[in-house]
């Protein structure tokens, strides 16, 4: 597949949401925590706790919708500064009682109409990447489609980045590249291609620290296996005291991009 089938793939209706993989992992288990305290619940980000195997979890995700009404209902997956101040406020729950943090990601981007600029979108996803940076609990976030600019990074400050093998993460839309650089958004392909964005480039790139097979629907042994991947992920980064937990995220994030 190419760069953009990539992208095509992860943009598919019938692709798995972040609440299918809730609901598949965690099962009624899942208690979902609603609003920011400040101005409304964005229902583009869904967040709660439940149990993981034995774990207790913060579990947090950008959520699509998985036909025409959820999607209208959910914004397409673009959250509004409310849906970021919301998962903020369940990671600093999570950082409390020391719970783990684990984020799925699956968006465009982040809103950008004019009443989520004027609600402060850029300064809630600034003072999430911030925010999150500090946590001192164990952060793990799986892009399971789209990862769009800073409305997926909002929610990828982590200790460890994994990706579906059909996702893709970028700091612009391949079409909105194309526009910007030649003017003509038929060059997406070419776009894509140039941006580095499937898991196995971010990967090669050490942005990622590993790729998933992406589960049907249904497939409930991948599920498993993919509980247990993440449990023992959290029970390694739970031994870490919180304050070194912080330090190697931070120094993690200093290595991308580092010229050898």
């Amino acid at each position: 597949m190419s760069a953009f089938d990539k992208v095509m793939a992860a943009r598919d209706t019938k692709k798995l949401t972040s609440v299918d993989y809730i609901k598949a992992m965690f099962g009624d288990s899942f208690i979902e925590l609603h609003g920011d305290r400040n101005y409304a619940d964005d229902k583009a980000v869904v967040g709660g706790v439940g149990m993981l195997n034995n774990i207790p979890v913060t579990v947090i995700g950008l959520e699509k919708g998985r036909n025409t009404k959820e999607r209208m209902e959910r914004n397409f997956g673009a959250a509004h500064p409310e849906g970021y101040r919301k998962a903020l406020r369940l990671m600093k729950q999570a950082e409390k009682f020391h719970r783990p943090v684990l984020c799925f990601v699956d968006t465009s981007g982040a809103f950008c109409g004019i009443g989520a600029e004027e609600r402060g979108q850029g300064h809630a996803i600034a003072t999430n990447l911030m925010e999150m940076m500090a946590l001192k609990t164990p952060v793990l976030s799986i892009f399971i489609g789209e990862g769009g600019s800073g409305g997926a990074i909002a929610l990828a400050v982590a200790d460890e980045v994994w990706m579906m093998n059909n996702a893709v993460y970028s700091v612009i839309s391949p079409e909105g590249c194309a526009s910007i650089l030649w003017k003509d958004s038929s060059k997406a392909p070419e776009a894509a291609e140039a941006l580095k964005m499937t898991a196995q480039d971010l990967f090669d790139l050490g942005v990622i620290e590993r790729i998933l097979r992406e589960p049907e629907r249904g497939e409930q042994k991948m599920f498993e296996s993919l509980k247990l991947l993440i449990c023992r992920t959290f029970e390694k980064n739970l031994a870490i005291p919180g304050e070194r937990l912080a330090e190697l995220r931070y120094e993690r994030f200093r290595k991308i991009g580092k010229v050898k």
